[in-house]
């Protein structure tokens, strides 16, 4: 039977390390906080990515709110995806109340109320840092995998990039894209083809058809300069505290496909900037992604296989991601077995259901003596969790049930005045606030189809001079001329005739009905 000094022992082994850690709660046996029982986090290895999961209103925000602080404090910038609007209290001081002090005393820590260097972002038009990314930076791999296309749609959208980069036009935003590729489906379609080969006229509709899918959730907003500088996310507050940027996407549960569009170009564009770091000290960048499985409920097979490469790979960047969800079962499993730290609060067993998820989400962690992991998930209290995280040497520690410190930032969200206040003071603000439209694609093609346009007016003109200068002119009649031409003229002409060939016919004996009618007797 484990007693509690074995699991005293076993917490202080597993959770003593040599680097800069910190205090983020105290371990529990048997319902009970043990004494000196303190569960840390490691710096060294906050880059190896983490999960923290639980049920709705078991305090997964707060833990946010706990490991955020604590990078800061230790000069590691973070970024935090606020989806449900809860996060910005971080920008201001906590307030100490029966409940905290209680927390505390079990845990012997001190609490000192603080606010921490917060940046506002946004993609859309509520109040922040704007954040927008051109298609450029995409790429055609990235964009198609975005989009949701198959591998003859990839090659079109790779000969879109192709040609505009031949033609030096530039693809900035998505009504650049659709005007390139409606000018490959009409107007330039047969000049393209010889350069660039066949373009399935199917092809061009369904995309056309994908991007107007992704317009309609906000893209257009998202797409355009001036592009995000993904440096002014790891910038140090003047106090020496890592700035922690919080991203308000309040209106993104109903736009997934955007808010996927726009993880997948961050992480790309992070990996590709950053430098090759290897094993350091501490990350250079932190990121939470609060209500996770939006990033994944729509993405296509083939985004999934790109966000996973790029979560392997980012690590050696110095780069740390943390998802948060309800059920880690809402994680990839391809993904699950990349997250290091793992903070599992409680779990709800209403149906059948919960009860083989709950059941799934016991055996994601290591086996302990100490607990009966699956019975316990349904039973931890608010602001408790499981905690399993890797030490310094890679090594997964032991389960532990933890009582969590309380953030020391407010737990609540800021007033319109206190968000207005924090935008006006921010230098970041000033410089994405102004949409740029430089000449790009579109303006090119425009301009392209109307000098066209204006060439074939002015040779369908000169045609029509030409004809006109070849036809002979009419001369002008005389008077005479306009007489005898006349119908009046003409018709007394007639007549004329006519009486005189009668008389004629008359003395020679031969005219008509009267000569004969004398002859026959009539008469």
């Amino acid at each position: 039977m484990a007693t509690a000094q074995d699991f005293l022992s076993a917490v202080q082994s597993g959770y003593t390390f040599k680097g800069n850690s910190a205090v983020i709660g105290l371990g529990m046996l048997d319902g009970h906080p043990v004494p000196d029982a303190l569960v840390k986090l490691p710096f060294k290895t906050m880059n190896r990515h983490g999960l923290v999961a639980g049920a709705t209103g078991t305090g997964k925000t707060k833990t946010l709110q706990v490991l955020a602080e604590s990078l800061s404090d230790a000069s590691i910038p973070v970024l935090l995806m606020d989806i449900k609007g809860d996060l910005s209290g971080i920008a201001a001081a906590g307030t100490l109340n029966d409940k905290i002090k209680e927390r505390l005393a079990q845990i012997g820590q001190e609490y000192k109320p603080t606010a921490y260097p917060v940046e506002l972002l946004t993609l859309s038009d509520q109040k922040g840092v704007r954040l927008r990314a051109t298609v450029s930076e995409f790429g055609p791999i990235l964009l198609s995998k975005i989009l949701g296309l198959n591998d003859t749609q990839e090659g079109l959208v790779s000969l879109i990039f192709k040609y505009c980069d031949d033609n030096k036009m530039p693809l900035l935003d998505l009504k650049d894209f659709t005007k390139t590729l409606q000018y490959i489906s009409n107007e330039g379609k047969a000049s393209i083809e010889k350069d660039y080969g066949k373009i399935s006229t199917s092809s061009t509709g369904t995309i056309l058809r994908k991007v107007i899918e992704l317009q309609q959730q906000g893209a257009d907003v998202f797409f355009g300069e001036p592009s995000f500088d993904v440096d002014d996310l790891m910038r140090i507050s003047d106090d020496g505290r890592g700035m922690i940027s919080v991203l308000r996407v309040t209106d993104m549960q109903s736009k997934p496909k955007l808010f996927s569009t726009f993880m997948l170009s961050l992480l790309a564009e992070l990996y590709g900037s950053l430098p090759e770091e290897g094993d350091i000290d501490q990350p250079k960048l932190v990121l939470f992604i609060d209500e996770a499985h939006l990033v994944f409920q729509e993405a296509t097979e083939a985004l999934l296989q790109q966000l996973e490469t790029v979560i392997k790979l980012i690590r050696s960047k110095g780069v740390g991601i943390f998802f948060c969800t309800q059920n880690p079962q809402d994680i990839p499993a391809s993904i699950l077995a990349q997250l290091g730290l793992k903070v599992q609060h409680a779990l709800r067993a209403f149906t059948a259901a919960d009860r083989k998820t709950i059941k799934q989400a016991a055996e994601n962690y290591p086996e302990s003596d100490f607990y009966k992991t699956e019975e316990l998930l349904t039973q931890l209290g608010i602001g408790e969790a499981f905690i399993t995280l890797l030490n310094e040497k890679g090594i997964p520690t032991p389960l532990v049930h933890t009582m969590l410190v309380p953030p020391k930032s407010r737990m609540d969200i800021l007033s319109d005045d206190e968000i207005n206040s924090l935008v006006s003071s921010s230098k970041l603000v000033k410089k994405y606030a102004q949409t740029e439209d430089s000449e790009s694609a579109y303006e090119i093609l425009t301009a392209k189809l109307e000098e066209a346009s204006t060439k074939e007016q002015e040779q369908e003109q000169a045609e029509q001079e030409e004809k006109a200068e070849k036809k002979p002119a009419k001369e002008e009649k005389s008077t005479i001329e306009k007489v005898l031409d006349s119908s009046v003229t003409r018709q007394i002409g007639r007549t004329a005739a006519s009486i005189i060939t009668r008389s004629l016919l008359g003395a020679l004996g031969l005219g008509g009905r009267s000569s004969s009618r004398k002859k026959s007797g009539w008469l």
